[in-house]
């Protein structure tokens, strides 16, 4: 309940007519209706896009064959991953690190997989994780499941579908209650954008004792969340601004990370200064590469970004980060990441 208003499953629309009072409740509870008004008339959209093109296909090539090539190209992605992981060397590959904290308590909270090998399948155990948290810092199984889909599809070299045939050849075992697994009424908007970064890393980790000379170094393992929002006397009305910042990604073998990237579970991309400022009652002061910040070795790994807000008019923020406490590891001898920082300067005071 920490994390605001539960909706329940409700139909915007039924039977093609707008549900006009479900519309207004979601409006009437955000800071910038008119914005968000637009994501949801675009979401349906592009709901009525696929329901289209769909529609079409059946009309042209019948039923039985959509579903027929909709079960083989699952079969397709399914065949990849499975001779992807004939040639992983059987075994069993454990890995260990850790989220800062929850946001409430100042402990560390543990994130462990054993990943097991055999033949054409992967068991991928978190048994050894922490239970889930009092904070929002909490994944739940689908959260867990993406990162483990994610990890898995980026081991194979051929350009495949995303679909279900990649769920087939692994199994996932993820204890109920737990910080991978955590049940209602557990927050989870910290799962999904910083605890899926944790699990990548430590799958990662397990990969690399298998394929040592494949798998890279972490990366920045942390979208830097950075919210905020106010009111805007000049335009006379509210603002409310939620972005994530890039930072370095682990060097590979024989290569070196990039600088100033979104890597992982994160889809963003970079805000323009210029954009920002235009339409928000801010400066940006510095924005630019943290030089120094990548893991040292044969092959660096990336730098890290600096973003500097200046606000114009009071503002409440909100940053939600990792990677302050425990350093982004490196791999095959290289050295760890620099830790991220937060400063806050306010009335002249650090």
């Amino acid at each position: 309940f920490q994390e605001g208003l539960i909706i329940p499953p409700l139909k915007l629309y039924s039977r093609g007519r707008l549900n006009q009072g479900v519309f207004d409740l979601l409006l009437s509870n955000v800071r910038t209706p008119d914005e968000r008004r637009g994501d949801l008339l675009a979401q349906v959209a592009a709901n009525e896009i696929g329901r289209a093109r769909l529609e079409e296909a059946v009309a042209r090539f019948g039923a039985a064959k959509v579903r027929l090539y909709s079960g083989l190209i699952q079969d397709y992605s399914e065949k990849f991953l499975r001779q992807t992981l004939r040639d992983v060397p059987d075994g069993v590959y454990a890995f260990t690190d850790h989220l800062d904290d929850d946001g409430i308590s100042a402990r560390p909270i543990r994130i462990g997989v054993r990943i097991a090998i055999r033949g054409d399948t992967a068991v991928v155990d978190f048994s050894s994780s922490s239970p889930q948290t009092e904070g929002g810092v909490n994944a739940n199984f689908a959260i867990t499941c993406s990162a483990v889909l994610y990890v898995f599809r980026s081991l194979v070299e051929e350009d495949i579908p995303f679909n279900t045939g990649l769920m087939r050849p692994l199994e996932i075992v993820a204890p109920k209650g737990s910080i991978v697994n955590a049940e209602f009424p557990a927050a989870c908007a910290g799962g999904n954008v910083e605890t899926s970064q944790r699990i990548v890393d430590v799958l990662l980790g397990a990969l690399a004792k298998a394929l040592p000379a494949v798998v890279p170094a972490a990366s920045q393992g942390t979208m830097n969340n950075v919210a905020f929002g106010g009111h805007d006397p000049g335009r006379k009305k509210p603002f409310a601004y939620y972005e994530t910042i890039g930072g370095g990604m682990g060097a590979g073998p024989g290569a070196g990370g990039l600088s100033g990237v979104h890597t992982h579970m994160t889809n963003s991309l970079n805000t323009p200064v210029e954009a920002l400022e235009n339409y928000l009652p801010l400066r940006i002061r510095r924005y630019g590469l943290r030089k120094g910040s990548g893991g040292k070795g044969l092959a660096p790994g990336g730098e890290g970004l600096v973003r500097e807000y200046e606000f114009l008019v009071p503002a409440a923020l909100t940053v939600m980060s990792e990677r302050r406490r425990f350093a982004p590891y490196g791999g095959r001898g290289g050295g760890p990441g620099a830790r991220g920082r937060n400063t806050l300067i306010s009335g002249g005071r650090t």
